[in-house]
């Protein structure tokens, strides 16, 4: 065992664990105070579904099956960690060592801990208006038939990834090195999808949606940049010089991102805003998840400068084509990751067309970014379009516009009652 690439992914699963709740800040800070509990617990649930799910059979799907198709692993051959995990002497341990050095239960952490962050992404598109209930069961159903299946095409030598059907098609090897198709590109379109089929909150484009905790939305941008340190410098799967360079590359693209995101705003508001900053912070992420290997310095500040300018004027777009898209899921995962995942084709070294001369690099991450698409579009609709149909996504209009807060979680996250001026009017 390599204790050093043990000791550096099981850090990372860590790190991208704290994604969901950097993230549960970040979306709860936008969302009015009658449904910031409520989005904390989307969230809550996207943690705690998700990982009894990938115990249950994701893990098989996705990693430890025996590949169906180049589209899914068998969900048996892997169930409950079958054969990733055994007892010895009373204590459940890993039966062996990847291609890292480092044990598979480690890989097991770390790879659950991305398909929380992924479904927790869609949180921010459906908040102030559905049913926890139907949250906890969608859950469940996406991580099985869609984010499972997504990892296993693109990062398990399936039909998506650089050595799949399409790649040798093609002639050059598809890349996504932390999730731009995997994570981001398929949380937002199955955002869009579900967003369509549930409908606008009561008062969309109407009356303003302003984020009551502005501090808060801060607080989770800089918990995600932190945590996309193991997110991004985690996929060199070791403790090297490549999870260095990440690091490098994501932190140069994030600062680009926020810097381009707030001189675009400033030039078409008039100010720097902090909603801005953090959005700015995350949309540089996002954009440089699939590129962070690949991308020499220049290149990484380049992209990032592109990604925060695209996002910032993409988020207008939900009220021209009258989608209610609540926290912009779609104008920053959705753009952020197809920008990203798009010009690798141009600026990958030594593959892309402005770094190494060649075309074939970009058709390929164009395909695997249509595919994507495709692929997340038709699964989030059946399995969306059934859960309205059944037990239905929605609470009442009632109970939106009281709070659903009240309405599904029966709290409230602040005492205004209890507060000063309260408490004087009482005494009087």
């Amino acid at each position: 065992m390599d204790s050093g690439n043990t000791a550096w992914i099981l850090t990372s699963a860590s790190l991208v664990f704290l994604m969901t709740p950097g993230v549960a800040f970040f979306y709860g800070g936008m969302v009015r105070a009658k449904a910031v509990l409520n989005m904390l617990m989307l969230e809550a649930a996207a943690l705690s579904v998700t990982m009894v799910i990938w115990t249950l059979w994701g893990w098989s799907i996705a990693y430890a099956g025996s590949d169906i198709g180049g589209i899914f692993g068998d969900p048996a051959s892997g169930f409950l960690l079958k054969d990733s995990m055994v007892a010895q002497d009373g204590v459940f341990t890993t039966t062996g060592l990847n291609a890292n050095k480092y044990p598979v239960s480690v890989d097991v952490a770390f790879q659950a801990a991305f398909a929380m962050i992924t479904v927790g992404l869609i949180c921010g598109a459906i908040a102030e208006r559905v049913k926890y209930s139907t949250w906890m069961i969608f859950v469940a159903l996406w991580i099985t038939f869609d984010y499972a299946p997504l990892a296993h095409m693109v990062w398990n030598k399936g039909l998506l990834s650089g050595t799949g059907a399409i790649s040798t098609a093609i002639g050059a090897a598809a890349h996504d090195f932390a999730g731009g198709t995997v994570v981001h590109i398929n949380a937002a379109v199955a955002a869009l999808v579900i967003v369509l089929i549930i409908g606008k909150r009561k008062g969309f484009a109407v009356q303003p949606f302003r984020p009551h905790n502005v501090p808060f939305v801060m607080l989770g941008a800089f918990l995600l940049w932190f945590g996309w340190f193991g997110f991004n410098a985690g996929s060199a799967f070791a403790a090297n010089g490549t999870a260095g360079y990440a690091w490098v590359s994501t932190s140069a693209a994030a600062a680009a991102a926020m810097l381009s995101w707030g001189f675009t705003e400033k030039i078409r508001t008039g100010h720097y805003t902090a909603m801005g900053a953090a959005s700015g912070m995350v949309a540089g992420l996002v954009g440089i998840t699939p590129a962070a290997d690949v991308v020499s310095p220049l290149w990484a500040i380049v992209l990032g400068a592109i990604v925060g300018i695209l996002t910032c004027l993409a988020c207008g777009l939900k009220f021209k084509l009258g989608y209610d898209d609540s926290l912009d899921v779609v104008g920053v995962h959705g753009v952020g990751g197809l920008t990203g995942t798009v010009l690798i084709g141009f600026f990958g070294e030594g593959t892309g067309l402005l770094a190494g001369g060649d075309w074939k690099q970009l058709v390929v991450q164009i395909v695997i970014a249509l595919c994507a698409i495709v692929y997340s579009a038709v699964i989030t609709a059946i399995i969306a379009f059934a859960l309205e149909k059944t037990i239905g996504w929605r609470v009442t209009e009632a109970q939106e516009v009281g709070g659903i807060d009240l309405a599904d979680q029966g709290e409230r996250a602040y005492d205004f009652a209890g507060t000063a001026s309260s408490v004087l009017k009482e005494v009087r």
